[in-house]
């Protein structure tokens, strides 16, 4: 059995890779549909954390962010953050510069955590990221990627 070797993910040839984990849980997502849609954010924000490569420019700071809203206030905190993040992008604003309205501190990405309690095969169940539990399930796993950076900081 092999491991991711960025999450510790276990892939056997009974389950997907990461990736096709993920690519599964986008589709739902963009349906905009309960519970996925609105978890959106959140679920990307698990798996580029658990899959630092792929973090953005900003190494993550509006997905650190994003996390540290939900687990601290939920989706009302989350809309919040992204409203303003839209607000600060918008092309109205002259001179406006995206910014984080969070003040939440990177952690250091020179030693990633290479295993994580909750990964995304866990969120997926059986691969079909069941709507029961759906929520609880990605609470557990930005919990858990906060967590595990946070040990290390």
């Amino acid at each position: 059995m092999e491991r991711c070797p960025e999450c510790g993910n276990r892939a056997s040839m009974e389950s997907r890779s990461c990736d096709e984990l993920f690519h599964v849980l986008l589709a739902l997502d963009h349906a905009r549909q309960a519970p996925w849609g609105p978890l959106h954010g959140v679920s990307v924000a698990c798996f580029l954390f658990q899959h630092p490569s792929r973090l953005p420019a900003d190494e993550g700071a509006m997905a650190w962010a994003l996390l540290h809203a939900y687990l601290e206030g939920g989706l009302d905190e989350v809309n919040q953050l992204v409203g303003q993040a839209r607000r600060g992008n918008s092309h109205r604003g002259k001179n406006a510069r995206p910014r984080v309205a969070r003040d939440v501190a990177l952690p250091p990405r020179d030693a990633p955590p290479s295993r994580f309690a909750v990964t995304i095969e866990e969120v997926a169940v059986d691969g079909t990221f069941p709507a029961e539990g759906f929520a609880e399930r990605v609470t557990a796993w930005a919990a858990a990627t906060v967590d595990a950076w946070s040990r290390g900081a």
